[in-house]
């Protein structure tokens, strides 16, 4: 049988007559004084925070109240000096300067043989056709046997004229015998009226033959006019240029019957001279003036050319409410009439101020510019002067040099504080592309 278990010395439960002895803890004081500070301190601040409330203009106060915004972000440019010319754009179609129209000028006769065609390059006066002329060729022969005939004829009435001459001065010596005679008694009344008689009829005779001579001549000079006609109309059976050109068009063939009052058998363009008929707004002519430079550019040709205006028509269609603007342009084979072609008119140039077009705004008071200085926005009126692709000249309003918003829109207003943002520049090479 085991031993009965025996309480250790060292774990004897104390005695009931002696209480134990506590110590004595501080760290529940501290935390309690720490407690009470923080709450004084917060009840300290709270009344702060009240008074200067009270104190706060209303405006003050919700200016507290708003969270602060952070400026947006706009893109700025420089406004800049620099050269700009203002360019018109226009359309149309590419015509000739001058039509010239050649038929033949006479009638009725058959056309032989063409010797040019479209496109051909001809001098004045060069043979472009040829008619038959057979029929005027034995025209022209039996009118030089009538000019040989009415020769002839003068030439009798000449010597027949002679022959009346000599007869009437051998009369009027026979007169002039017998009227000596007569105061002698040798001559009967009888024979000096004889005389006489013979006389007068020598001298009608050579009045007659005067005529005769006249009639001969008329007759004469009538075949030479026949002759001059047969002639002209000879050597109108060769259809010659009027004047330097380039053919564009023919309706020559070789064995129709020409006529005066037919079409034409070639159209030329005088020198070579083609030109841009194009048509502009009513608002835009004003601008619009002789000798302007012009950049033209027509479909399908790779290159372009540089012209001039040469005539702004004085009237304007009053349906379409357009004018017409005629530009001359160098002689090159390359230009075709028909073709479509766009005109750049240069209607100024000048240096000046300069800002993108995007800058602007056009509103009810008028158009203006928003600058920024220092951060903040101010919206200047501005006075517009030339346009072109890369910006719009300010004549009155901006200086070179401030920075603009360089997209201007209604979401900014005078005095807002905005974070700029320098646009990049464009290069040379980039404008070029």
């Amino acid at each position: 049988m085991n031993a009965p278990l025996r309480a250790r010395p060292d774990a004897a439960a104390p005695s009931r007559t002696t209480p134990p002895v506590r110590r004595r803890r501080r760290w529940p004081w501290v935390l309690g004084a720490l407690a009470a500070l923080g709450a004084g301190a917060f009840l300290f601040k709270d009344d702060l925070a009240r008074y200067a409330a009270e104190r706060q203009t209303p405006s003050q106060a919700a200016d507290a109240a708003a969270p602060v915004a952070k400026p947006i972000s706009v893109t700025v440019a420089t406004a800049t000096r620099r050269e700009i010319a203002q360019v018109e754009q226009v359309t149309g179609t590419l015509v000739a300067r001058d039509e010239v129209l050649v038929g033949a000028q006479i009638d009725g006769l058959r056309l032989d043989e063409y010797l040019v065609d479209v496109g051909d390059r001809v001098a004045q006066g060069q043979v472009l056709a040829r008619l038959d002329r057979d029929m005027l060729e034995t025209q022209a022969l039996q009118n030089a046997s009538s000019v040989a005939k009415a020769e002839a004829a003068i030439a009798q009435v000449e010597a027949a004229i002679a022959e009346a001459e000599a007869s009437q001065v051998e009369a009027v010596a026979s007169l002039k015998r017998a009227e000596q005679l007569k105061g002698s008694g040798n001559v009967t009344g009888e024979t000096l009226q004889a005389r006489q008689t013979a006389a007068q009829v020598a001298a009608a005779r050579v009045r007659a033959q005067g005529q005769n001579l006249k009639v001969a001549q008329a007759e004469k000079a009538l075949a030479e006019a026949q002759g001059r006609e047969i002639a002209l109309r000879l050597a109108r059976t060769e259809v010659r240029a009027p004047s330097a050109g380039v053919v564009a068009s023919r309706t020559a063939r070789v064995g129709q019957i020409v006529g005066m009052s037919g079409e034409a058998l070639f159209q030329l363009v005088r020198d070579g001279e083609i030109e841009l008929k194009a048509e502009a707004t009513e608002t835009r002519l004003h601008s619009i003036a002789a000798d302007q430079p012009v950049r033209v550019t027509a479909a399908g040709v790779p290159k372009p050319f540089d012209g001039r205006v040469r005539l702004v028509e004085p009237t304007v269609d009053a349906t379409t409410r357009l004018g017409v603007v005629r530009i001359a342009l160098p002689a090159d084979g390359a230009l075709r009439p028909g073709l479509f072609a766009r005109g750049a008119i240069e209607t100024a140039r000048r240096e000046g101020v300069t800002v993108p077009q995007s800058a602007v705004l056009y509103g009810a008071e008028g158009v203006t510019v928003q600058v920024v200085i220092d951060g903040v926005v101010a919206e200047r009126r501005v006075t517009l002067g030339l346009q072109d692709a890369e910006g719009v000249e300010i004549l009155e309003g901006v200086a070179a040099g401030e920075a603009v918003v360089a997209r201007a829109g209604g979401f900014l207003r005078d005095g807002d504080r905005v974070a700029p943002v320098t646009a990049p520049a464009v290069s040379a090479s980039a404008k070029d592309r």
